[in-house]
């Protein structure tokens, strides 16, 4: 069976990632919190597509939540993650409560689930290792107002630019796929047009490997 993971499984770019990756006879897991919105996001794309509640902030409901689909699904090939919030307030103004939860949404949050996939990607010798990356993060002078998202997106892009030296000889890729606009549909930056971005990161043989595709609108 192959199996990709999406966590973040929201009803934009999330979905369509569902989508596309059932679309090639994938079983696709999703992780978000609201239980009933996974259920009919499953039923929407039909096919092999399940919901796994899990808070990306709340490492053990991360970890219950990989420890369950590995056990129905078996190992992931495809770990996609698609989590971040926007949050308005002035930088000075912000609450370090909420700033360290929109990190933690953004940056650990993607290092716990690429945690959960390594040992069995590590052990299979293949796998891929995506996330949505984001423009603020290339530039951040125009982060004014979303602070915090702006340092989530930077620190996650470092984290997947380190990551993708650490597991590469593995024959893991690692990648972003930095969406450097705002997404609509009907649009350059079209959800269905994203996600076939982190379809085409998935198909490349090693030797092209990238770890950063940028999006633009």
């Amino acid at each position: 069976m192959k199996h990709a993971v999406v966590a973040g499984a929201g009803p934009g770019l999330g979905l369509a990632l569902v989508r596309r990756f059932a679309r090639e006879g994938f079983a696709v897991s999703m992780l978000a919190r609201d239980a009933a919105a996974l259920d009919r996001h499953a039923a929407a794309v039909g096919g092999d597509v399940k919901g796994y509640p899990a808070d990306l902030c709340a490492l053990d409901t991360v970890a219950g939540a990989f420890q369950a689909m590995e056990a129905d699904r078996g190992p992931a090939e495809v770990m996609i993650y698609n989590a971040a919030r926007w949050h308005e307030q002035p930088v000075m103004e912000l609450d370090l409560v909420t700033f360290t939860w929109d990190l933690a949404l953004c940056a650990t949050g993607a290092l716990a689930c690429a945690q959960a996939v390594w040992p069995a990607m590590k052990a299979a010798g293949r796998g891929s290792l995506l996330f949505t990356g984001g423009g603020l993060a290339l530039y951040p002078g125009f982060g004014a107002g979303v602070a915090s998202l702006t340092a989530g997106k930077s620190a996650l892009r470092g984290l997947v630019h380190a990551m993708a030296g650490e597991v590469g000889p593995a024959g893991i890729h690692a990648a972003t796929v930095t969406v450097a606009g705002t997404i609509r549909p009907g649009t350059p930056l079209d959800p269905d047009l994203i996600a076939e971005e982190f379809w085409v990161l998935h198909n490349q043989p090693k030797e092209a490997w990238e770890v950063e595709r940028i999006v633009r609108g």
